[in-house]
């Protein structure tokens, strides 16, 4: 633990230790990522730094321990961060004391916010601007109040026990970037009017039950970044062809939902590097400007009733199925899925990829023994491979096959018709 001044040295030339140039008083101290175990006594000398405006102990070992009460002696503090640090219990009511706060995190801690609960909290610290609390056990309803913390830029509440319908005046803080409550199964809301003085740029409600549409005025949001409604209940229909204008976009997931009809143009979004918009009910042909996104890494298009073909740029990634694809317009591969395309063969296009991470072809109508020319594929970079639930009969050989991916971690060959020879695991496995 951070030990006080010894006598003859200069506390502020040490590591993590911040000063105040005029006075020399210690103003800052980042402990973060110190390897420090154990509970912290509230007589601990750090509570005599009376002067501290930031603290930092995230990412350490407190060993399951209370936050101490002895926070509260810090009434100057602007910044307390001890998230990732095995503290437990109930956050102490001395925290709310801290009325000069502008950044909290708790976040990833076993916490429990009850007595004091979010709005004690919110009442009290009226200067925020960042609130992160994810993981911790809240258990309570969103609070209207937060829709009077007109500074507030950061809003994390991930997997917090969340319930209740979510105070949509919250969407209309102009100064708010960054809002995230996913995982918290039982809050409920709609989507409200949206305005071009937002400034969201992290909009992130999945696993929650948000549901209703997505407005027009969705394309108001020109400065996000990253949306995220997947597994939510929205089920009126269209996507607004107003998600185009998004141009700052590089995350957009509408997985899960049921979103109908047939995608939008989002050929304007030349940032997106992720496009999820998997199990829905989009119908028609893959659209054809996907292959203009040249950013992209991540595709995900499985369990919709779209038809192929489809062309992408070679350096996309793709995880297709339950669709049917057209093999021979694919690019070269990172992650190819083609699960439950009613694929008979295996694609003959495979034997032209050498970048291929990852290789789908689960629970389809494959016949007959394995090819040959698939050992020769992605030799040195295949690391997962899943031919199950299909009708293969063993390998194109008559001698035990040595399998020739050297990053291989997974084979799955469940639920086939295999006969002969199990292939051999190739030698650097055989090693570890």
């Amino acid at each position: 633990m951070w030990q006080p001044e010894r006598e003859g040295s200069d506390c502020c030339s040490w590591d993590g230790v911040e000063c105040d140039t005029n006075n020399g008083h210690v103003i800052g101290l980042d402990l973060s990522s110190s390897c420090l175990y154990g509970s912290i006594n509230s007589s601990s000398s750090l509570f005599r730094l009376v002067h501290l405006l930031r603290l930092d102990l995230s990412d350490n070992d407190f060993n399951y321990s209370k936050i101490p009460h002895g926070v509260g002696q810090l009434s100057r503090l602007t910044s307390l961060n001890l998230s990732s640090s095995r503290f437990s219990g109930q956050i102490s009511s001395q925290i709310l004391e801290l009325s000069k706060l502008v950044f909290l995190d708790l976040s990833s801690n076993p916490l429990h916010l009850h007595k004091p609960n979010l709005r004690n909290l919110v009442v009290n610290l009226t200067q925020l601007k960042k609130l992160h609390l994810n993981e911790v056990n809240i258990s309570s309803r969103v609070p209207d109040v937060f829709a009077n913390l007109s500074s507030l830029t950061s809003l994390l509440l991930e997997n917090c026990g969340l319930h209740g319908e979510f105070p949509t005046g919250i969407f209309h803080l102009s100064s708010l970037q960054f809002l995230s409550v996913r995982n918290n199964p039982d809050l409920t809301g709609l989507f409200p009017e949206f305005h071009h003085t937002s400034s969201l740029k992290l909009l992130a409600l999945a696993g929650t039950s948000f549901s209703g549409r997505l407005p027009t005025s969705i394309g108001n949001l020109d400065s996000l970044v990253e949306l995220n409604i997947s597994s939510c209940n929205f089920t009126s229909g269209l996507i607004p062809s107003s998600l185009g204008r998004l141009i700052q976009l590089t995350s957009l997931d509408l997985s899960r939902n049921s979103f109908s009809g047939q995608i939008p143009s989002l050929s304007n979004l030349k940032e997106l590097d992720t496009l999820d918009l998997s199990y829905n009910q989009f119908i028609g042909e893959i659209p054809s400007w996907l292959m203009n996104l040249t950013r992209l890494r991540r595709l995900y298009l499985a369990g919709n009733r779209l038809e192929g073909p489809i062309q992408l740029s070679n350096n996309s990634l793709s995880l297709l199925s339950s669709i049917n694809i057209n093999a021979t317009t694919l690019p070269t591969f990172k992650a190819l899925g083609l699960n439950s395309c009613n694929v008979t063969v295996f694609p003959d296009f495979l034997q032209n990829q050498d970048e291929l991470e990852v290789l789908l072809l689960r629970q389809n109508k494959i016949h007959g023994p394995i090819p040959k020319w698939l050992w020769n594929t992605s030799k040195e970079t295949l690391a997962y491979i899943d031919l199950s639930h299909n009708f293969l009969t063993g390998f194109d050989q008559n001698h035990p096959v040595v399998l020739p991916w050297s990053r291989l971690r997974i084979l799955d060959l469940s639920y086939n018709m295999l006969q002969g020879f199990l292939p051999i695991p190739p030698q650097s496995q055989r090693m570890n």
